[in-house]
């Protein structure tokens, strides 16, 4: 479903919420696309991610997912806003364990107050995809709260 970002700076300004996410960088996340109701964040599988079978752990891949669907909300929120994760639900399908983890937002519907998104995290091993993980999430839009703002 196409959506239309309400400013032309979103982008820009995920980005830059992003490199300022200390759990991302901790956990060595990467931002790899974001378009209009879309996010998607990659991880490189290591042992400091990974839980006591060496598969990455469910905390680990919840805070990949729910923020790269945060994100894919915020592509759509106003200018002078900010996003907050109300509740998500997290179902675990497989064993994350590959060359890397993809974690994916979409947005299902935006409004002015709450927005709902899903999310899909896929585990990547020489070239072929297997789901892992299926989120569902609610946002909340913090209105006249920029994300810069502390």
């Amino acid at each position: 479903m196409p959506f239309k970002p309400a400013f032309a700076g979103y982008a820009a300004r995920v980005a830059a919420s992003f490199a300022r996410q200390g759990a991302m960088a901790l956990i060595g996340a990467e931002l790899v696309d974001v378009s209009p109701g879309h996010c998607a964040i990659a991880l490189v599988p290591r042992m400091e991610v990974s839980q006591q079978h060496g598969y990455v752990h469910a905390g680990v891949l919840a805070a990949l997912v729910d923020t790269a669907g945060g994100y894919a909300g915020y592509t759509l929120f106003p200018e002078d806003s900010s996003v907050l994760t109300v509740e998500f639900k997290l179902n675990l399908l497989a064993p994350a364990q590959g060359d890397r983890v993809v974690a994916e937002g979409y947005v299902v519907k935006p409004g002015r107050t709450l927005a709902i998104t899903r999310g899909e995290v896929h585990a990547e091993r020489n070239g072929a995809r297997t789901l892992v993980a299926l989120m569902q999430q609610t946002l909340m839009v913090m209105h006249g709260k920029p994300d810069d703002a502390r």
